[in-house]
């Protein structure tokens, strides 16, 4: 298998990623205000969000670089 030391999301699990940015946004209408997804902003929860994200490649992506460049700001 390959090593990702470099992979800032190695070993993230997808439910983790969206507390963080939840708590980084103050909550569901601050991450919809970011990230234009429908399932942060109609009747959110963890559970629709992981579903959709896990089942719409392009929607994780989006959540996925949004929480990189968190990432980067905070890290900075």
């Amino acid at each position: 298998m390959e090593e990702q030391k470099n992979n800032p999301l190695h070993g993230k699990r997808l439910d983790t990623i969206i507390e963080e940015l939840l708590v980084y946004y103050n909550g569901w209408e601050g991450l919809g205000q970011e990230v234009k997804i429908r399932c942060f902003n109609e009747n959110p929860s963890m559970k629709s969000s992981l579903t959709f994200l896990r089942k719409t490649p392009w929607a994780r992506k989006e959540v996925e670089l949004l929480y990189l460049a968190v990432f980067d700001r905070i890290k900075s």
